[in-house]
């Protein structure tokens, strides 16, 4: 089972939850509510005092009985959604793929408007998708398509496994998220790699910043070794 559903289920059980699937919004409101109810801190994220506090039984303050369910994932919560995106790909020729371009429209703002199809570079949409879902109280770049105003997003950071990175490119620059590094490249997870979400190696040499939300709490774990097949990425347009 994975967490967000386990949680899900924890959290309906108690009436805090709604709805019947997995809305990351919807889930830290509900989150909210039920440490407010239970006298913690409100972070409306699934820290461990509150983990510990939803894996007991629902048959009151006092049970012992606890629910052990999934171990909680180190990857942050937006590095969950970038990997249930993998495989995603443009759609060659004049339509585009209705996934990417919903991700445009559910952000909103002039982005949904100027947004028409997946030809125009997305790595940095790919960006804002997965951070503004999962932590809708990050303040994303104005012009969040640009990947080099990611550049200044958040916080600077030392490298951990969801860890915002900006490359430049000749013509632009790239945006995609820390998945490992090797002795000269960084293990990026990131869209608009080869027209599709995919893990690359991009030069380290080419990084201008190394980003973490600011809402996104502490950084978990560090530097990861790790390869990525397909070869070095030369070119993210």
């Amino acid at each position: 089972m994975e967490f967000e559903k386990w949680l899900v289920e924890r959290l309906k059980a108690r009436g805090f939850y709604k709805l019947n699937d997995v809305n990351p919004r919807a889930l830290i409101d509900a989150l909210k509510a039920f440490q407010k109810a239970n006298d913690l801190t409100q972070t409306g994220t699934a820290d461990d005092v509150t983990v510990h506090e939803l894996r007991k039984d629902v048959g009151g303050a006092g049970s012992s009985q606890f629910q052990l369910g999934p171990a909680k994932p180190a990857d942050p919560i937006w590095m969950r959604e970038a990997r249930r995106q993998m495989g995603i790909l443009e759609v060659p020729g004049p339509k585009s793929n209705p996934t990417i371009l919903g991700w445009a429209r559910a952000l909103g703002g002039w982005v949904a408007n100027f947004y028409k199809d997946d030809d125009t570079p997305w790595c940095g949409l790919f960006a804002a998708h997965c951070i503004g879902l999962t932590l809708p109280a990050e303040k994303l770049p104005t012009n969040y398509l640009s990947a080099l105003a990611w550049a200044d997003f958040g916080i600077e950071c030392e490298p951990a496994i969801g860890a915002i990175l900006a490359f430049r490119r000749d013509g632009g620059g790239h945006v995609g998220f820390y998945a490992g590094e090797n002795a000269d490249s960084y293990v990026v997870l990131g869209g608009n790699q080869g027209n599709s979400v995919k893990l690359s190696n991009v030069e380290k040499r080419r990084c201008v910043g190394i980003r973490w939300p600011k809402t996104g709490g502490a950084q978990i774990g560090g530097r990861v070794n790790a390869t990525a097949s397909g070869g070095l990425s030369r070119n993210e347009a």
